[in-house]
This record gives C-alpha cells, sequence and structure tokens, in this order.
C-alpha cells in the first residue's frame, strides 16, 4: 500500500521524499534493485556498504509499506523471497540517474562507468529506457 502523506510531518514536496527515503541505507537498496541486479536479502547484505541484517530487514518493509518495491516467494525456491520494483519504484529511475550525474560530477572518487559519464548528458531518455527495460 502506497505511503499516506498524511502521516508526514508536513506536505512539502521534499519532506514527502525524505519521509519515504530519508537515511543513508534506502536509496542503496533501490540501486541495487534498479541498477546492480540484486532482488534477495543476501544479496543486499553482501553489498559493499555493508547494511546490519536489523537495518536491512526494517528498511526492506518500509520501502515495501511505502509501495516502492514487491516481495514475493522465489519461484524456484519458495522458501526464499525475492524483492523487485513497483512501477512507484521504477518511477524513480530518472531520480537515480541524475543523483548518479551529480555524484560523479562532484566526487573525485567516483566509480560511476567512463561511459555512463561519457553517454548519459546526451542520451538520458535511451539510457533510462534501457535500465527499465532490464526491470520488466
Amino acid at each position: 500500500m502506497p505511503h499516506d502523506s498524511s502521516s508526514c510531518r508536513s506536505n512539502c514536496p521534499i519532506n514527502f521524499v525524505l519521509e519515504t527515503f530519508g537515511d543513508k541505507w534506502t536509496l542503496l537498496i533501490v540501486r541495487d534493485l534498479m541498477f546492480k541486479d540484486k532482488s534477495s536479502y543476501r544479496e543486499f547484505l553482501n553489498s559493499d556498504e555493508g547494511i546490519a541484517t536489523n537495518i536491512l530487514a526494517d528498511r526492506l518493509k518500509r520501502l515495501e509499506q511505502h509501495g516502492i518495491i514487491f516481495k514475493e516467494a522465489d519461484p524456484d525456491n519458495r522458501s526464499r523471497v525475492i524483492y523487485s520494483l513497483t512501477d512507484r519504484g521504477k518511477d524513480l529511475m530518472p531520480v537515480m540517474l541524475e543523483i548518479t550525474a551529480w555524484s560523479a560530477k562532484h566526487d573525485r572518487h567516483t566509480n560511476t562507468p567512463p561511459s555512463f559519464l561519457e553517454e548519459y548528458p546526451a542520451r538520458k531518455k535511451s539510457m533510462m529506457a534501457r535500465f527499465l527495460a532490464k526491470l520488466s
């Protein structure tokens, strides 16, 4: 069920985003789903940032409550849960690409692939379509 903005501190659009993603872990989970082909709890735990199990469980639950991700039993292993982005989560693609471009511009230690940096400014829409196609 999507997040109800009536429970937010204010109806400011920036506040709504912060209420949904306002910590250092939540967007990293979205990143892993969107760009790194991760979909399981164990895969998220193995991300470079080293999220704690209790934090991961909480953020996955929060993302599901906000309608950003969907969880279901893995069809190949019914005891395993897999996560995917909902349409609402996929709507974050332009934001995530812009955050990536901004960070690459201002972080001299970025690990953003040079091909992204060369292609993105001129081909935003085609890049977004390519990434979204991989999520379908």
